[in-house]
Formats: C-alpha cells, structure tokens, sequence
C-alpha cells in the first residue's frame, strides 16, 4: 500500500521546494496531497509564481493520518505555518504518533513554535540557524538532517536530497534509487 503525505502550502510558501518535493514523492509512488492552509484557490508563493493546491487543508485532514507531514519553506510562507494552530495541532498529532514530520529552509522555524523535536538534530536555512538554535535545536549544517521522525533540508538546492531521503524513508531505498536516473538526478 503505498505511503501518504500531505503538504501544507501558505502564501510565501518557496515554490521549487513545494513542487520538487510533490513531484519526487509522486514519481516515488507517494500518495501527495498539497493541502492549502487558506483554502483551496491558487496559492501566490515567494518568487510569484502561482501553484494550485489539491484541496484545501480542512478537507485533506478527513483523510488524516498521514505517513508525512512536510512544511516548505519560504519566509512568509514559514510564518503562516507557524501561527497556524491548525498546523501546530497537525504536526504534534503526527509526532507524537512516530510518523515522518518534515520541513525545508526556513519550514523548520515552525517547530519552535508548535514544539515539535526540541533538542533534536536539525537543519535550515542559513537566515534562520540563530532562531532554530535560539528555539532548543542542535544546529547541523549537514544538506539533508534525519533525528528519528524529524527530517530537515536547508534551501532550494537541497530539496531534490531533501525530497528523495523522505521517498527512501516512506518507500524505501530501491524505490528512491529507481526514479534518480530517469530524473537525471546525482547524489
């Protein structure tokens, strides 16, 4: 059966991040869904580039739990998913249940908050290591950080490393190594 995710897009949200990581776990057999945290209509994210989510979160938690809770980054975008109480409810409920939460650039900044993983090993942004160690976190500057369920990627670059490290985690190593080649993708 294959594995669910569900990613949460606000506006600001980093559009490379959002769209690598739905596109790599789809071709990963991922079963995505990009939930939008206003709503269902078209997302402005941080570069102006417009994405459509597939529902709207309220709807997508009908279908709750997930195997993956993945936050892009995006510092607008962060912000909205840090004042969320819905997303702090979601990915506490994920946690504490042992499944994969997950979160790019400046994503990660939403744990503080929610207080999800203090003390774990993450990853960020540069903008934002201050704030993530500020917020109880062992700072790596590692591309991709796994601590247990708790998976972090630090910007744009990272997140075909970040998306296929999640495909390895939910689907296993096989299947991340299959949809490399045909991607043109070297790690």
């Amino acid at each position: 059966m294959a594995k669910r995710a569900l990613i949460i897009l606000a506006e600001g949200a980093e559009e490379m991040e959002t769209v690598i990581t739905v596109d790599v776990l789809r071709r990963g057999n991922v079963n995505v869904t990009l939930a939008g945290l206003a709503g269902k209509d078209t997302v402005l994210c941080s570069r102006n580039v417009k994405v459509v989510p597939d529902t709207d979160l309220s709807s997508a938690l009908k279908e709750a739990p997930f195997d993956a809770v993945i936050l892009p980054g995006g510092l607008k975008g962060a912000e909205a998913l840090a004042n969320a109480e819905i997303v702090g409810q979601i990915l506490r409920d994920h946690f504490a249940q042992g499944k994969l939460v997950a979160a790019v650039c400046a994503g990660p900044t939403a744990f503080i908050g929610h207080g999800i993983g203090k003390g774990k090993r993450v990853t960020s942004h540069p903008s934002v290591k201050d704030k993530m160690v500020a917020g109880g976190y062992e700072y790596s500057e590692d591309r991709v950080v796994v601590d247990g369920n708790v998976i972090t990627s630090r910007a744009p670059g990272t997140t075909f490393e970040f998306a296929l490290k999640l495909v390895e985690l939910l689907q296993g190593k096989e299947q991340a190594d299959a949809i490399m080649p045909p991607m043109l993708v070297k790690l």
